[in-house]
């Protein structure tokens, strides 16, 4: 058995505003994805999401404080104990706290198939270095997450930003134009990626 308390867990401050609290990577869970969040600077603690692209079915439990969950439009304001149970990946949902000391816990997964570590865990504990100019140490959980999760477009891409970041120009295009190939869609997210500025004005930089 291994214990902790939610305020020990690591503390990942997101660009979006909310803080991330790995609950699956601190007890190497492997049979299903979930995970803690507390309130950022702007009060988010859950981001505006679909889950389409996994296909996962989600239920959130307030730990303590009360929150607002906005669900397909509709607002929910839960305190602790409650739950909300979102069956429709589709659906938007997102949450604000309505105070600092709100936390919530959230599981999620697809029906009827095993659980597969998804990338952006990865991704999220590589933004703290990202911003810190420890390039270094970005890239070694980048390329974690591409074991993990081979040939994620939206990993390449955020390992093309820690290159271009560290100079590392000729490896940056080519992980930059590996993501696009993956998923077009990343190549207009390209186009005004403050990470790529150094390499913008190289010819190979994709248009």
């Amino acid at each position: 058995m291994n214990l902790t308390h939610i305020d020990d867990l690591d503390r990942i401050e997101l660009p979006e505003g909310f803080v991330w609290r790995p609950v699956r990577r601190r007890f190497g869970i492997r049979a299903f994805g979930t995970n803690a969040y507390t309130p950022g600077a702007t009060g988010q603690i859950v981001e505006e999401h679909t889950e389409r692209r996994f296909e996962h079915q989600e239920i959130y439990l307030v730990l303590r404080g009360r929150v607002r969950f906005t669900v397909d439009g509709d607002d929910h304001e839960l305190g602790p104990g409650e739950l909300v149970f979102v069956s429709d990946p589709s659906l938007r949902r997102g949450a604000v706290a309505l105070g600092d000391d709100a936390a919530v816990l959230a599981i999620g997964g697809k029906p009827g198939q095993p659980h597969e570590v998804s990338a952006w865990e990865y991704e999220f504990l590589a933004i703290p270095s990202l911003r810190e100019g420890r390039y270094d140490e970005a890239k070694r959980l980048l390329h974690e997450a591409l074991e993990a999760v081979p040939g994620n477009a939206s990993t390449i891409y955020n390992l093309a930003c820690a290159e271009a970041l560290a100079g590392e120009t000729d490896a940056a295009l080519e992980h930059l134009g590996e993501a696009i190939a993956a998923d077009p869609e990343l190549l207009g997210a390209a186009q005004d990626d403050e990470d790529f500025s150094s390499i913008r004005d190289d010819p190979r930089f994709p248009r």
